[in-house]
């Protein structure tokens, strides 16, 4: 028999070509093909001809009106409310979930913390091709996961997991990870992008077929992306990621794709000793270091889906020993900073040409939405000026290049939020004042429609 000849293949979408490309023809990506072997199948599974094409009846087409979607029925609750925040309500049946993050973040941590929860009123398959079962027992001992519906698999065989699933029919399976199944049927090792690929599309079968929920846990590689083809992440229902420092406690899980849910929706943990606890009060947690008499420090207020979350933004303008100042910004929008920067030198003609400037997102949360321009701006300006900013003062805004204050969503959650802190002033944009009624609030509220009106109330 002749040999197969190897292939090259996309690392970022998987795309398989007989030759190598500089540009995948594809998704568009440069310098993403690596040589792999061809993928070889055993004879019996690979007859996908027309005769053994399958054709469905009548019986197999549902109307839409009496294919049942009540809550009670379609979710299950976790136990954690952060994560129930994150999947849009909680897990929904037949979902296929992609936990992703950094090693030792506290991905399998968190899963086996909910089957504590879990195994009250379902049975939970858990498979793990990384440890044996008595470390996941030792584990277990440590987080105080001590239910009788947990079982453990210590395999790796894709296609015999599914068949173990398909006869048990459990509540819940969590694989852990999808880089160490296999299918015997393909001619390449564990982790390759033909083996992740093959069996998660069979991890996906398997829970749409069954109606029961798979949790899929995700190495990541250096650049930080889940490991294997950007396909994976378009065949599953729900992409998880956790973010934190390792040196840091907190731990934030996001939502980069949910078919079920909002994607801005995140949870807060905090890892300690006994697993990871849940962080119900963000706000506080992230200010609850903050300096008191600094300048270059204010608060901003954001919007995390449906939940308002207050951060602390800090900025540094120092002198340059280079002949090009450094622009450094943590948790900001790098060219953001730019576009303030220039309005702030444009408009209120201040100079930062030859000073270096530093943002900082104290607790490793990200301010993506253009609310945060204002705090940031007025950060800048009392870093600049060494002038204080009062530790009871909040503000958002969207900064235009014509330095006016533009109007943001979601006003009323704001400024209840700044309330319920206790912060006593709240700078706004003008144009939102039409949404607010000032006599519900007892924090003071200052509309400004333009970047100086903003700095005229800080220096006040």
């Amino acid at each position: 028999m002749a040999k197969a000849k190897n292939v090259y293949v996309c690392s970022s979408c998987g795309l398989e070509s007989a030759k190598w490309n500089g540009r995948c023809p594809d998704c568009g990506e440069w310098n993403t093909f690596v040589e792999r072997e061809a993928v070889v199948r055993k004879a019996s599974s690979a007859k996908t001809t027309a005769s053994t094409a399958v054709s469905y009846s009548s019986e197999d087409i549902m109307s839409l009106s009496d294919i049942s979607s009540r809550s009670n029925e379609v979710r299950y609750n976790t136990g954690l409310g952060e994560l129930d925040r994150v999947l849009g309500g909680g897990l929904v049946k037949g979902s296929l979930v992609l936990l992703g993050g950094e090693p030792g973040i506290g991905k399998s941590t968190l899963l086996l913390q909910i089957c504590q929860y879990v195994g009250n009123n379902n049975t939970i398959l858990y498979v793990s091709g990384e440890e044996s079962a008595r470390q996941i027992k030792l584990r277990a001992n440590r987080l105080g996961v001590d239910t009788d519906s947990l079982y453990i698999l210590a395999k790796s065989d894709a296609e015999a997991i599914c068949e173990t699933i398909q006869s048990a029919k459990p509540g819940v399976v969590i694989i852990d990870s999808v880089q160490t199944m296999c299918i015997s049927g393909i001619n390449s090792s564990q982790g390759s992008i033909t083996q992740v690929r093959e069996c998660t599309n069979l991890f996906m079968h398997t829970a749409k077929s069954a109606e029961i929920p798979i949790f899929i846990v995700g190495h990541v590689n250096k650049d930080g992306a889940i490991a294997g083809p950007k396909v994976m992440e378009h065949i599953v229902d729900a992409v998880l990621y956790f973010e934190g420092q390792r040196n840091l406690s907190y731990r934030i899980l996001r939502a980069e794709k949910n078919r079920f849910g909002s994607t801005n929706e995140i949870g807060v943990f905090e890892m300690s000793d006994g697993g990871l606890k849940e962080v119900p009060n963000p706000s506080q947690m992230l200010l609850s270091s903050r300096p008191k008499n600094v300048s270059g420090c204010c608060v901003a207020c954001t919007m995390e889906g449906t939940r308002p979350i207050l951060a602390e933004v800090q900025a540094l303008v120092t002198k340059s020993a280079f002949s090009a100042p450094r622009r450094t910004a943590d948790g900001f929008d790098y060219n953001r900073l730019f576009l303030i920067l220039a309005v702030l030198e444009k408009r209120l003609g201040l100079y930062y040409g030859g000073l270096d400037v530093y943002i900082n997102i104290v607790g490793g949360l990200k301010l993506d939405e253009p609310a945060a321009d204002l705090p940031v701006a007025l950060a800048l300006y009392s870093s600049l000026t060494d002038k204080l900013i009062s530790d009871t003062l909040t503000a958002f805004g969207e900064i235009g290049l014509a330095g006016e204050i533009r109007g943001v969503s979601h006003i009323r959650q704001r400024v209840a939020e700044a309330q319920r802190l206790g912060f006593e002033k709240c700078i706004i944009p003008k144009a939102c004042m039409t949404e607010l009624d000032k006599s519900k609030y007892d924090i003071g509220i200052i509309p400004v429609s333009s970047l100086r009106g903003a700095i005229d109330a800080v220096t006040k």
